[in-house]
């Protein structure tokens, strides 16, 4: 059985994480030389502890962690309401506090077991029938299982995290044939809410932030501060990049925090375009190949899970490099095996895990047309 399970697995995945891992790892090297790499250090240590959980998620038989999902969706709810009695760290109620360095973030590891337990119950939904999902009943239950956890982590706040899991379970319902007609009423919905909300809702303070997003130089030294160094660090990189321990933003610490959310910003400065533009690729090759993981899965359940994987990976790829670049809004978003921290490297590596662990036991094509 393991060696069919190692025939059939997606290699290509591994390899592109791990080759991530590498450049983010030379990053992290970089940009901590001044606190003796305390945070490279930290983070191959997690490196050590993270591997080994993937190799074994490979090799359970994901069906199982499935059955296991509805205890572990109820205690990661608890553990969403609990975290926001935590103190503030960095302006948000996000971590519980294990010792002074090694900090517990729930809504990282909430985001596996959402994916995994609304796959499930989606699966059941559609057992009979696959219409049923689009009954207006069914679909608020599908809804309802997403928005506890997203309203919890919005409450922290972790606007970012949330919108990861939002995203997921878009492609999950787009996966599992939902109607046409929702799409766009949603889209729609949206369309309407959003200028309303700006003219009408949010607080002088809250448009403030959004222009300033739109024209950092309305606010160079606060809001805007951060984005500039960060556009400066990319474009003064050029095609082959300034150097390792050499880069004007990253070593003159113009850049923060960089070892987290402007990782991507110490690669185009001190590694260059040519690394820079290699990083993108490998999220985009690691993504495809995701895709063709959920296209293939034997059944429907591991396809709903390797395509809610695809989306949380998607939506970590697009936003902390848009943000790096003033495309997109700054949320504090880690850049998946790239950024340091601990909790966000051993979901990378479970998503990795149940990607391979569906992939060697794939059979047919059940995307719904």
């Amino acid at each position: 059985m393991k060696n069919k399970i190692l025939k059939n697995i997606e290699w290509g995945i591994l390899i592109c994480c791990i080759s991530l891992l590498i450049i983010g790892s030379i990053a992290l090297y970089t940009s901590t030389q001044e606190t003796n790499f305390d945070e490279l250090k930290r983070q191959l240590m997690w490196v050590g502890i993270s591997i080994p959980i993937m190799i074994l998620v490979i090799f359970i038989d994901y069906n199982f962690i499935i059955r296991l999902s509805p205890i572990f969706y109820g205690i990661f709810i608890l553990l969403l309401v609990a975290v926001l009695f935590t103190p503030v760290i960095n302006g948000a109620t996000s971590w519980f506090s294990i010792t002074e360095t090694i900090k517990f973030q729930p809504s990282e590891f909430a985001k596996i077991f959402v994916i995994i337990f609304l796959s499930y119950i989606m699966s059941i939904i559609q057992k009979r029938d696959k219409q049923e999902i689009n009954k207006p009943l069914k679909l608020l239950a599908v809804c309802a299982i997403v928005l506890v956890p997203v309203l919890l982590i919005v409450k922290q706040p972790d606007y970012g995290t949330a919108i990861a899991f939002l995203m997921a379970t878009v492609l999950m319902l787009f996966v599992a044939g939902i109607d046409k007609r929702y799409i766009i009423s949603v889209v729609l919905i949206i369309l309407i809410v959003v200028p309303l909300l700006y003219n009408f809702v949010l607080p002088t303070h809250a448009k403030t932030r959004i222009d300033v997003f739109l024209n950092p130089n309305l606010d160079p030294r606060g809001s805007g501060y951060n984005v500039i160094q960060s556009k400066l660090a990319i474009g003064s990189g050029q095609l082959f990049g300034m150097g390792l321990l050499k880069g004007n933003q990253t070593q003159l610490g113009f850049l923060h925090p960089k070892t987290t959310d402007f990782i991507f910003s110490v690669i185009g400065e001190e590694m260059g375009f040519i690394i820079a533009g290699a990083v993108i690729i490998l999220y985009v090759v690691l993504i495809t190949k995701a895709v063709y993981v959920a296209k293939t899965a034997k059944d429907d359940v591991g396809s709903y899970i390797a395509i809610g994987i695809v989306g949380i990976f998607l939506f970590h790829m697009i936003e902390n490099i848009g943000m790096t670049m003033g495309l997109l809004p700054i949320t504090g978003v880690p850049l998946p095996f790239v950024s340091y921290g601990g909790s966000s490297l051993i979901t990378n590596f479970i998503c990795i895990g149940l990607l391979l662990n569906i992939s060697g036991r794939r059979q047919k094509t059940i995307f719904v047309d």
